[in-house]
């Protein structure tokens, strides 16, 4: 379906995203693991980068780097301007922009400070050694800037995919609790269990009180229509 907005977290291998996207059309952000490159050239489908993961890379070498450069050096140069982008998008939330308004702010000032950032990393990659942490935070961004421009061109576009990371964090910090399911049926039982409570959740449902409502309901579901009609999607608050 044309026009959908999806923000996809990373998962482990590109077959499965390739399958799960099949016939979808619209946008699919991720971060810069490789088994998404497949979407660069997918029908239909504009892939969109993550500021979030390239933000994280040139973190990583301030950190290394420790108080004696703080607020110094080329690593925190490039946060400063990621940092400026990122007050721009807070800017366009805190007056409630619609997508034309956000699309045309990111026109007026987010694409003057992406272009800056772009000459200067080309002008500067080519000094650092390329296996260095800040060289690797260099290349990264490089690698994926056609993939991270994409969002200055539409409003409903975010920076980042760090909707999906803090809703898929809940689930992967309880999964290191149980580390094993034992069994392939008891994975794919997790995997139903996680998907509905976590689809609840982002419709707006308290998880719990889904639970009792679907387990009520689901033995007299007697066709697919009567399933569909009890996926959270299809449920709102007030009618449990």
């Amino acid at each position: 379906m044309p026009g959908l907005y999806y923000h996809y977290a990373p998962s482990r291998s590109g077959k499965v995203a390739d399958k799960f996207l099949n016939g979808y059309e619209g946008y699919v952000q991720t971060d810069g693991y490789a088994g998404y490159n497949f979407l660069d050239s997918k029908p239909g489908v504009v892939h969109c980068g993550c500021w979030a993961h390239v933000r994280r890379k040139f973190n990583d070498v301030v950190k290394a780097a420790g108080s004696k450069y703080k607020g110094k050096g080329k690593a925190n140069f490039a946060l400063s301007k990621i940092r400026d982008l990122y007050l721009i998008e807070r800017e366009a939330k805190n007056k409630g922009f619609d997508e034309e308004q956000t699309y045309q702010l990111r026109q007026e000032r987010s694409l003057p400070i992406v272009n800056e950032l772009e000459a200067w990393l080309k002008e500067n990659a080519i000094k650092i050694p390329p296996q260095s942490l800040l060289g690797k935070a260099f290349n990264y961004t490089l690698s994926q800037w056609p993939r991270l421009i994409k969002y200055l061109d539409n409003g409903l576009v975010r920076m980042d995919n760090n909707l999906v990371e803090n809703a898929i964090r809940p689930f992967v910090i309880g999964r290191k609790n149980w580390l094993f399911n034992i069994t392939p049926e008891g994975a794919r039982a997790s995997a139903s269990f996680y998907s509905l409570i976590e689809t609840a959740k982002a419709n707006g449902l308290e998880p719990s009180k889904y639970l009792r409502y679907l387990f009520e309901k689901f033995p007299y579901a007697k066709t697919s229509e009567d399933v569909f009609n009890l996926l959270p999607m299809n449920i709102s608050e007030q009618g449990m």
